[in-house]
């Protein structure tokens, strides 16, 4: 077994600079001082916590933007006041007889990467330079089920549609459409989530600068949690 390097407080605080002039914590030792030192900062995985919530993790296959598989685990991650946050709105929905679907939660800051290299869009993929929301572990890209019919609710657009139509305020939709995707912001944004506005689908947490951004594997989260 390998043993880990003890920082201390300022060390961990200490986040070195990569090649772009980012923070970046991109090693479990660093990783597990800053959730020593605050628990929040801790990346949970959502489906433990929330068993009745669906996961099609779209980076995990081919059926994506880049059309290629980006992660080797179909996992979703997400901070511990991310995750207290989604438990609301699951709940929320649960009454309804609806129920959460989610397509991605945390990135790896080497994906985001990856994604502008291949894209050259700052609209729909974030600059390496900057990084993303979803590196930080406090964005979330989903939708809604329908828990009688298992079918998604009809929204603007398939996930990840870089059209004029994904626009979180598109106005030229069936009345049913524009309210399912009211629907989705609304319980949302009341449990501490804004919208980003060229994508219908996707919700950053209110507090995401609390949280720096990351380059922990999924590999490395789940033998960090014991998962198998």
């Amino acid at each position: 077994m390998a043993i880990l390097p003890i920082f201390s407080v300022s060390q961990a605080q200490n986040i070195p600079l990569n090649k772009y002039g980012l923070k970046v914590v991109s090693t479990v030792a660093l990783y597990q001082q800053q959730v020593k030192e605050d628990s929040t900062k801790a990346l949970v995985d959502i489906k433990r916590a929330i068993p009745n919530i669906i996961l099609d993790i779209r980076y995990a296959t081919s059926n994506n933007f880049m059309h290629e598989k980006m992660y080797n685990v179909a996992g979703a991650f997400t901070r511990l006041p991310v995750l207290r946050a989604l438990q609301n709105v699951q709940r929320e929905l649960n009454t309804k007889g609806l129920v959460l679907k989610i397509f991605d939660a945390y990135r790896t800051y080497t994906v985001t990467v990856s994604f502008y290299e291949k894209q050259k869009d700052s609209i729909f993929v974030a600059p390496p330079w900057k990084g993303s929301r979803h590196n930080r572990g406090c964005a979330i890209d989903l939708t809604i089920v329908n828990l009688i019919t298992g079918k998604e609710l009809k929204m603007p657009t398939a996930f990840d549609d870089f059209s004029p139509k994904a626009s979180a305020d598109y106005p030229h939709l069936p009345q049913k459409v524009i309210e399912n995707r009211q629907l989705l912001r609304d319980v949302m944004t009341k449990n501490g989530f804004n919208v980003y506005k060229d994508e219908w689908w996707h919700f950053d947490f209110n507090n995401w600068k609390a949280f720096e951004i990351t380059d922990i594997t999924f590999d490395e989260l789940q033998s960090l949690q014991g998962i198998n």
